[in-house]
């Protein structure tokens, strides 16, 4: 068989070879090599049909042997994370003098890391993700910086994380996230560091914690320098902010400054939150003597009316009146009144006694609601009420991320 070279610019539109018959073969979007192994292949006769391109043109249409072809990734969702470079510092470590490149998200500072680390991030990211195009780093240089070129440097990188973070996929990688984790090799995870954390009268407070300080640690902080007292303590607890505008309470074997420093949800200059953690009426309106305590209550109702979490509708007007610290006891006086007051709503989720459609769990002073919604999170008007009484026993599988109950509905156990 006649040998057939075919130049990498044109691009095979389609191939007919003929061995004891016809057989076509399409060669649309084959690469040269494949081209070249079915002409190789094809037997003792064998047409082909080469459909000129520009080298332009052939360039967009043959795929690279690099790739992995068609990309099953999705770089259509973006978000706008509040990351920045603004400043570098020189470390001098085991006799050796370099420069850090200082990394924030919304004002928290993540980590410091040298140009190389960047450099290794760039190759990483493109070996994972093959098929993206991605910005280009500033351009090394064998010789010492001046402050001018470092200060280039420092914008090139920061242009650099901007736009790698705006692609959802890339942003939430192992590999973004373990770079964006900071790694202290002198003092490792005992290291001091500090922790903004937000009050319920939207003020900040600053702490000073270890790294792998657990949440009790954390709060027991947070209650000194509030000067709280046990009973105050005991009605508050620390949350996380998270996506839909929801409030998760953390755990006392959580580390609160790795969700500080990894929680990207929230353009606020912290995620980590102190929160109302209280269901008895009488117990809140005895700690309400405390004019510190008052103020926190009063705030968080007031966030609840703005989000819809009390349903003012009526008294609207009359709330937005009130909505003053100097009128804070008969601004929660009212709140008291109107449903969804003092009550926690959870995210949509599936829930078994529902074919179609989610629910939205609620857990109040009264009882325990489940509010039919769609899958997105639109709620109906379906609404199911279960008295704290007529709940038998309830047991949360963390594995599964479920929550189980037993209830009891016309002196029937029904789970």
């Amino acid at each position: 068989m006649p040998f057939c070279f075919v130049p990498q610019m044109f691009h095979c539109q389609s191939i007919a070879t003929t061995t004891n018959g016809p057989n076509s073969i399409n060669v649309e979007g084959a690469t040269h090599k494949q081209v070249v192994d079915l002409i190789k292949s094809g037997g003792d006769v064998l047409t082909l049909t080469v459909i000129s391109v520009t080298p332009k043109d052939a360039a967009r249409l043959e795929p690279s042997e690099e790739s992995t072809g068609f990309s099953y990734v999705d770089y259509s969702e973006k978000r706008s994370l509040p990351i920045s470079v603004p400043d570098y510092n020189w470390i001098d470590r085991n006799g050796e003098r370099f420069v850090v490149f200082n990394i924030y998200m919304a004002g928290r500072h993540l980590c410091s890391r040298r140009y190389r680390d960047f450099a290794n991030l760039h190759n990483s990211l493109k070996r994972e993700f093959a098929d993206f195009s991605f910005p280009k780093l500033p351009g090394k240089w064998p010789f010492s910086l001046s402050e001018q070129q470092l200060d280039t440097r420092r914008r090139g990188v920061e242009q650099y994380m901007e736009k790698v973070c705006a692609i959802r996929v890339i942003a939430e990688s192992d590999i973004v996230q373990e770079f964006l984790t900071d790694s202290d090799e002198e003092h490792g995870s005992s290291a001091e560091v500090d922790l903004k954390v937000l009050l319920p009268d939207r003020n900040i407070i600053t702490i000073t914690i270890r790294k792998n300080s657990m949440t009790d640690e954390v709060y027991r902080i947070v209650v000194e320098k509030l000067d709280f007292t046990n009973e105050m303590a005991k009605c508050f607890a620390l949350f996380e902010i998270v996506e839909y505008n929801f409030e998760r309470k953390l755990q006392m074997n959580e580390f609160p400054h790795n969700l500080y420093i990894q929680n990207y949800s929230t353009a606020t200059s912290t995620c980590i939150v102190v929160r109302k953690w209280l269901f008895s009426l009488a117990r809140e309106l005895q700690l309400s003597n405390d004019d510190l305590v008052l103020t926190y209550f009063f705030w968080q109702a007031v966030d609840d009316a703005n989000r819809g979490q009390i349903k003012s509708e009526d008294k609207l007007y009359e709330l937005k009146a009130l909505q003053d610290s100097s009128r804070k006891s008969k601004y929660l006086k009212l709140a008291r009144s109107l449903e969804g007051y003092g009550e926690i709503s959870f995210p949509h989720c599936a829930c078994d006694s529902r074919k179609d459609g989610h629910v939205i769990a609620t857990v109040g002073i009264q009882n325990f609601k489940l509010q039919a919604c769609k899958d997105d999170g639109t709620t109906e008007s379906q609404v199911v009420e279960f008295s704290w009484d007529a709940i038998n026993e309830w047991e949360v599988d963390d594995e599964g991320m479920a929550f189980c109950f037993q209830y009891c509905r016309d002196r029937k156990s029904v789970v």
